[in-house]
């Protein structure tokens, strides 16, 4: 009933149209630019109603502001961003609901990335949008959180999601994640066999990721998958999450 459009953004983003399949109403997710949203918009059909961010990185929500006054439309993330994320008309709060047409988004506070990050779960559709707290075999850099906001957010509320839910993140960095947990867990056959799948899938990657393909794009994976593969979900505790995250950041 959600269908999901991945729209390539900037050099490795990904900015999603969350469309209702009975009602033909939209909303985009953490959209950077202006050019590539239209283009899909037009090119379906559908009634844009939404602009949601995740977060209030420039490069998931530059583009409120032009695409919420070209449709008239209201602009939501966590509310207490509304003095820095472009845009900002409307606040939530964890525990709120949002509604796309006829399907439902339960709101997760989720910060450690930055400090008001959220994620949008729509639980019937099996799909979460999480922006850059949790990628494909990795997580986000710790700009205004601690290791235990990243363990909380992705061990104790994304990695209580079903395993079957979808996980619809903020950027293609899924090779060069592997490769990192390939170090951590060199004996972790999952990732092995993850690594070369996603080789594979890039190896004909477009010159421009503006003109990327459903071929090339390993996103999404699943909180099932993430449980296997990825080095920071699997951490026992925050204290080795943060030693982890700071080797990532060294690698």
């Amino acid at each position: 009933m959600l269908k999901i459009e991945r729209i390539p953004t900037l050099g490795d983003n990904y900015t999603y149209l969350v469309i209702c399949d009975q009602t033909g109403e939209a909303a985009a997710i953490d959209a950077p630019e202006a050019d590539p949203v239209v283009h899909k918009v037009d090119q379906l059909g559908v009634k844009m109603t939404k602009m949601l961010s995740t977060h209030h990185h420039w490069d998931h929500s530059g583009a409120n502001p032009d695409l919420s006054q070209r449709w008239g439309i209201p602009v939501f993330g966590h509310a207490a961003d509304s003095d820095r994320l472009p845009g900002l008309t409307d606040g939530l709060e964890e525990g709120d609901t949002i509604s796309v047409g006829n399907q439902l988004a339960r709101i997760l506070y989720i910060p450690a990335h930055t400090r008001n990050h959220i994620a949008y779960v729509f639980d019937e559709s099996d799909a979460v949008f999480c922006g850059d707290t949790l990628f494909a075999a990795g997580c986000g850099r710790l700009f205004e959180g601690t290791p235990a906001d990243m363990y909380r957010a992705l061990v104790e509320k994304l990695g209580a999601l079903p395993d079957r839910t979808r996980v619809f993140c903020g950027h293609e960095y899924t090779e060069s994640n592997l490769v990192f947990a390939a170090h951590i867990d060199p004996d972790n056959r999952a990732v092995a066999d993850k690594l070369e799948e996603v080789r594979a899938k890039r190896a004909n990657k477009a010159a421009d990721w503006h003109d990327a393909t459903s071929d090339e794009m390993t996103v999404p994976t699943t909180i099932g998958e993430e449980r296997r593969i990825n080095p920071f979900m699997r951490a026992a505790d925050a204290e080795q999450l943060g030693r982890i995250r700071l080797e990532k950041d060294n690698f």
